[in-house]
């Protein structure tokens, strides 16, 4: 007999089909909500100072970008779609630079419509919770997978200054005019870098290597989820990108 397909076997319980009603599934559904990990959402455990700190970075992610005259050599329109697409990772970067480690907490989303539906009254906890969609627990452990590799790699000041150069720098944006000039800064960035790493470690490139490396897991970085768990808590339905720009005067 033919065995099942790995996909076919590891279906969902989510999407198994029950002939109850939707408000008996819901009535009923364990609290911990969905198993599956791309499904489960995620708050911080202490938003108040986490919070706090993650507004830091980013204004200090800002300042970094407000202090790179080479950024305003570009026009605004370039200016504006790398602040918008970069800022993401610059942020997370940011995060490892200033060791901001943080704890969560599972959203049992069920379990509070499941008190509304019968009338229970809500704890100042639900409230806070309800407050917050919640960030999805598979992006964020991403972006916490990434920040352990980088803080096991002891990285300096200037190692962080330029990996920040090689990401705001990105020429692989469509859209941009000056594609060349961004490429250009990006190359200088990544060439200083290998320098320094040279300098400093007997001319062992392998941790230039190693250090270019981890950028790559930050391409993942996904934006709404950054705002979702880090600034929705305290802003409410702000647009990041529009404050970026705003403050950077773009």
């Amino acid at each position: 007999m033919a065995s099942q397909s790995p996909e076919k076997s590891r279906k969902c319980q989510c999407e198994t089909s029950h002939p109850q009603s939707i408000l008996y599934q819901i009535l009923n559904k364990e609290d911990a909500g969905c198993p599956c990990e791309g499904n489960r959402k995620v708050a911080l455990r202490t938003p108040e100072v986490t919070c706090m700190r993650a507004s830091e970075v980013l204004l200090k992610t800002i300042t970094f970008i407000r202090n790179l005259p080479s950024f305003y050599h570009l026009p605004q329109e370039d200016q504006a779609l790398l602040v918008q697409q970069c800022w993401a990772p610059l942020f997370v970067l940011g995060l490892a630079q200033e060791w901001v480690n943080f704890e969560l907490k599972e959203i049992s989303v069920p379990s509070l419509l499941k008190k509304i539906l019968l009338n229970q009254s809500l704890t100042d906890s639900d409230k806070v919770e309800n407050s917050s969609l919640g960030a999805s627990l598979a992006d964020v452990q991403k972006m916490k997978n990434f920040l352990e590799k980088v803080w096991k790699s002891d990285i300096c000041a200037k190692e962080y200054a330029y990996l920040k150069g090689i990401i705001l720098f990105n020429p692989e944006l469509p859209g941009l005019r000056f594609r060349h000039y961004v490429q250009t800064l990006q190359q200088e960035a990544q060439r200083t870098l290998m320098e320094f790493s040279s300098m400093m470690y007997n001319r062992n490139l392998g941790r230039f290597a190693w250090i270019l490396g981890l950028l790559t897991s930050l391409k993942a970085v996904n934006a709404e989820t950054i705002a979702e768990l880090f600034f929705r808590p305290i802003l409410g339905e702000v647009n990041l990108n529009e404050l970026l720009l705003e403050t950077l005067g773009i």
